[in-house]
């Protein structure tokens, strides 16, 4: 009985040319290759598992399998199970099917479904989930294949119970180029929201994210779609009041001016706006960021003011000098890899040291006796993160280039050569002056 259980919770998939599971007992993984009715005795070693993925298939066949309210025993078996996730990748979905199987899920410990490369088709009758709950918090697609989410409110409606239920869902790579308003609602409890790598563009955010829509969203990534204005962006998620991640990266982004009349949510602590196009610092930035992400970008200059900012990543920028820390008076981490930095301002070096974590890795540097000095000491007081002392090296002057920075010599002889010669001048002197005065005394004593 356990395992027809578990072909249901599966959808399992049509039979092929590898019809078995194997089970990695080290890992508690449990991965299942075209199933069908006539290999399910391999299931079986799936049993103890965490996690369980099925592989491949066509459960066309499958639809009119019988999948009834489960009776003492079955349940009783499914409350054993110790499955927390499953995984179904590269299988054909009949969504009347799926709407059939899901209600076992109330029945398991499964809090993790996951979906790759999945083909959903036709249309399901949820009405059977009507005021069901389901153990699963975290929901997930990547490359899938559905009809339009337009149109299926009256899924939603019928999902509702659980749906309001769930922590995290993730529609990523699956073309998805709009979210109705009334979706949006129904996640009440999400705290993390997945939509990278799909078809989104400026103008389908605002719908998506309305009023009253994931009142609770704490994490929201958005990278690798259509999105071209910082300004639609943020007129787009402004009404997230518990917002405190926000990914944009990699889309090309332009800061046009009507973007300062935008007013980020207050919540918003994490901004990544890395590999945007950006030649400048867009503003306004969020007034209580703590973390920001510009990097990968063709900055030239950083010209802001961020008072509660402690991260702030720069790297792979067009950089020539060090932007001034007196405006990040919280800041604690720095990076400035890959730029176009040549030396460490005296000035700023004493501010870098009260930093725990500094890179300025693959730079330009000029090892003169200020610059190979500064990086050496910022990397003597452990301040220097990754990359130290390898891929610090000098760019001039000529007879340094090439060499790592760790081994330019910076001794007081060499570099404040005056300093130490004055002194040691002042001192000959009156040493001579000294002797001079014991030959005299000495030349008295002998008429005497």
């Amino acid at each position: 009985m356990s395992a027809a259980v578990l072909l249901g919770l599966g959808l399992l998939a049509a039979e092929g040319r590898t019809n078995r599971c194997y089970f990695n007992r080290t890992q508690e993984f449990c991965v299942c290759y075209n199933l069908s009715e006539e290999t399910v005795g391999s299931i079986i070693q799936c049993l103890p598992a965490t996690v369980v993925e099925f592989q491949g298939g066509d459960v066309e066949k499958y639809m009119a399998f019988p999948i009834r309210d489960p009776d003492p025993s079955v349940i009783e078996t499914l409350g054993s199970l110790v499955i927390q996730k499953v995984i179904i990748e590269n299988v054909l979905v009949p969504e009347i099917l799926l709407a059939r199987a899901l209600k076992f899920f109330s029945y398991t410990h499964v809090q993790d479904l996951a979906f790759g490369s999945c083909i959903f088709q036709g249309t399901g009758d949820w009405s059977d989930m009507d005021g069901q709950n389901l153990p699963i918090v975290s929901l997930s697609f990547h490359n899938v294949t559905s009809a339009p989410l337009t149109g299926h409110e009256q899924a939603f409606s019928s999902l509702s119970r659980w749906l309001e239920t769930l922590e995290e869902l993730a529609v990523t790579g699956s073309r998805v180029s709009s979210l109705p308003c009334a979706i949006g609602k129904a996640f009440r409890a999400l705290r993390s929201l997945n939509l990278a790598q799909n078809s989104l563009s400026d103008g389908s955010l605002t719908p998506a994210f309305c009023q009253g829509a994931f009142p609770q969203l704490r994490e929201l990534s958005l990278h690798h779609n259509n999105l071209s204005s910082y300004h639609a962006a943020c007129e787009g998620v402004q009404l997230l009041p518990e917002l405190r991640h926000l990914d944009l990266s990699h889309n090309q982004l332009v800061a046009d001016p009507s973007s300062s009349s935008c007013r980020w949510p207050a919540s918003l602590r994490h901004f990544n706006l890395s590999s945007t196009g950006l030649d400048e610092v867009p503003t306004p930035l969020p007034p209580s960021l703590e973390v920001l992400d510009v990097s990968h970008n063709h900055l030239r200059a950083v010209d802001i003011s961020l008072s509660s900012l402690k991260k702030l990543f720069l790297n792979q920028n067009l950089l020539q000098a060090v932007p001034s820390l007196r405006n990040y008076p919280a800041l604690d981490t720095l990076h400035l890899d890959n730029n176009s930095i040549s030396e460490l301002p005296r000035d700023e070096l004493q501010l870098l040291e009260r930093l725990q974590d500094v890179a300025v890795a693959g730079n330009p540097f000029s090892c003169s006796c200020s610059g190979a000095g500064g990086l050496q000491a910022l990397a003597a007081s452990g301040r220097l993160g990754q990359g130290w002392p390898g891929d610090y090296r000098c760019h001039s002057p000529a007879q340094y280039q090439g060499w790592p920075v760790a081994r330019v010599p910076v001794s007081a002889l060499r570099c404040h050569r005056a300093a130490v010669l004055a002194p040691l001048c002042v001192a000959l002197a009156l040493l001579g002056a000294a002797v001079a005065v014991c030959v005299v005394r000495a030349g008295h004593c002998r008429r005497a």
